[in-house]
């Protein structure tokens, strides 16, 4: 599989380290130096996008325009979903998209939605999130942070929304879902769910060690999808809707 890395900070280069121990080939290292361009994805099978929000959506419609497969990293882009997917559909493309590529989390995303089907009836219980990442950590809270929120607010009636005060959306609306982004040197990632009432708390928690998992899940995304078209998340990936 030949593969152009559009992004080359710390997790492009972890998964270029994956790439090259699964046997693949890298034609192409996309920078904010060196912007993606027609000669870079020349032969190239998938693109692998690790850049920053502000570079995405010219990566996908530029990835788009010349039918290579995409796999997206970057996060910070979800108010134009319905115009990436409405671009993916018209112009047959194909593209997995995920707020974390990681097996772990993704199994955390499933375990989080079933603890909430399991809590809702309880109501003396007040679920939050806490998210704890590095701090370049350009968005807030993390795309992690939301899909286990969203995740959460679809299986636990009681809540209608997230806020968070680290964020443009930090106001609690009344029935919403707490997310404390917090920001510390050199942590991986850090995401906790607790259930807290007056007599326990229930808690569940991913910590990564390092970032090879995230970049372990984009390559076998890139390589799951050659020759499909469509949008697609993990859970296509890992069969776990």
């Amino acid at each position: 599989m030949k593969v152009v890395l559009v992004g080359y900070g710390k997790m492009g280069k972890e998964v270029e380290k994956v790439l090259l121990s699964r046997g693949h080939q890298i034609v192409g290292k996309a920078t904010d130096e060196n912007p993606i361009n027609k000669e870079m994805i020349n032969g190239a099978d998938v693109a692998i996008d690790f850049s920053t929000p502000n570079s995405v959506l010219n990566n996908i419609d530029f990835l788009l325009n010349f039918n290579i497969p995409s796999i997206i990293g970057t996060t910070g882009w979800n108010s134009n979903y319905n115009k990436v997917k409405g671009a993916v559909e018209t112009q047959k493309g194909a593209l997995v998209h995920a707020s974390n590529f990681s097996i772990g989390v993704n199994l955390f995303f499933k375990l989080n939605e079933q603890l909430a089907k399991l809590m809702e009836p309880y109501n003396d219980y007040t679920p939050h999130i806490t998210e704890i990442h590095h701090t370049e950590k350009l968005d807030a809270p993390s795309g992690t942070a939301i899909t286990l929120a969203n995740g959460l607010i679809e299986n636990y009636s009681q809540l209608k929304d997230w806020y968070c005060k680290q964020s443009d959306k930090n106001i609690d609306k009344g029935n919403n879902l707490e997310i404390e982004a917090v920001r510390e040197n050199d942590v991986k990632g850090t995401h906790c769910i607790e259930y807290k009432s007056n007599i326990d708390t229930l808690s569940i928690q991913h910590e990564a060690h390092n970032r090879t998992g995230f970049a372990l899940g984009a390559v076998i995304a890139a390589e799951w999808i050659l020759n499909k078209k469509g949008i697609f998340t993990m859970k296509d990936v890992l069969q776990l809707s």
